[in-house]
């Protein structure tokens, strides 16, 4: 007898998909587009741009870090930190760093080139997984690996002929935006791998692990803005320009928002199926991106976006046929912010 629509969502596997698909889809490819615009699209009749990285990253997780507690409080579990504060001090550390140089990236290359490199975050999580957790992986992870650098490296070297976004800061440098996309892919595989180790090496609830991880960085990264001397010229560059404010206040709300729906997926279904989820995810974004601010693509970068694409599915769809074999999980799974 076929399952009545209208049981709860608990019991709908089809209701159940649809929330985490639209849920995830919809929140990271907002919080996509709005990195780019705030980043890289001039505010008010002077162009004015927003260069305070760190700040981003500040509203971020103080917003996470609020809702995290509430969670926790609302759901009556313990607020007590189950491992000692300099793990978590140094998964903040790691993830700030990672954000940052996500976010500076976008001052010198376009957010498809970004999003691309991102795909290629197998190979640190690889090499960090070998050194911290002592992981052996198999040969297919290598070929994958390999294949998805390769793409990568066909999507970064051979950038369309001419801008065209009307939106372009004429500052384009692709070294430099190379540069800060590998520290990005550095220390994003170090964050992932020592939050795995942290999960476990201790019972711990992923709630308490993001609401720990973010007050540390909502900590630190305000101590930067000070040092910096960043802080008061961001809030009177927010304070000036509204759309800049409403921006980064959604761009934080979705952010926080899309880790309770990877979270839900990631319990309800499985890495494997949040992976594959993600890697359309990054399509979308960067076909969007391309649309909205204008990016051309040459046909040797739409040769490195099938291979990359091309693998990150087949690799999904082996793991889902050799659910037993010893894999490669994602970094993605665990991050305390999104990428």
């Amino acid at each position: 007898m076929a399952e009545p629509l209208w049981l709860p969502l608990k019991e709908n596997r089809i209701a159940q998909a649809t929330f985490a698909v639209v849920g995830i889809m919809s929140t990271l490819v907002i919080y996509g587009i709005l990195q780019e615009k705030i980043m890289r699209v001039p505010y008010g009749p002077n162009k004015e741009y927003f260069s305070y990285s760190l700040f981003l990253v500040f509203c971020n997780r103080i917003t996470t870090s609020a809702v995290s507690a509430g969670v926790l409080l609302a759901s009556k579990k313990a607020l007590d930190p189950v491992a000692p504060l300099y793990k978590y001090g140094v998964v903040s550390v790691s993830n700030i760093l990672t954000t940052t140089c996500q976010y500076e990236a976008l001052k010198y290359v376009s957010f498809p080139v970004q999003t691309l490199a991102k795909c290629a975050k197998m190979i640190p999580v690889m090499i960090w997984g070998a050194i911290i957790m002592q992981k052996k992986y198999q040969g297919q992870d290598y070929l994958f690996a390999f294949l998805v650098t390769m793409g990568c490296s066909l999507f970064i070297l051979f950038q369309g002929a001419d801008d065209i976004s009307p939106f372009n800061r004429g500052r384009e440098s692709t070294v430099w935006g190379v540069s800060l996309m590998i520290g990005y892919l550095g220390f994003d595989g170090f964050t992932s791998t020592f939050q795995d180790k942290l999960f476990k090496g201790y019972d711990m609830e992923i709630h308490n692990q993001i609401f720990y991880t973010t007050v540390c960085s909502c900590l630190l990264s305000f101590i930067g803005l000070i040092l910096q001397s960043n802080l008061l010229m961001a809030i009177d560059f927010v304070s000036r320009h509204h759309d800049c404010f409403f921006d980064i206040a959604l761009l934080s709300t979705v952010a926080t928002a899309s880790q309770f729906f990877i979270s839900y997926t990631i319990r309800t279904f499985g890495a494997l199926t949040f992976a594959t989820i993600m890697t359309t995810r990054q399509l979308v974004s960067i076909l969007l991106s391309c649309l909205w601010f204008g990016h051309p693509l040459s046909w040797e970068q739409c040769i490195g976006a099938v291979i990359v694409f091309g693998s990150l599915y087949a690799r999904s769809f082996l793991k889902t046929k050799q659910k037993a074999a010893p894999s490669l999980e994602m970094t993605e799974t665990k991050a305390p912010g999104p990428s």
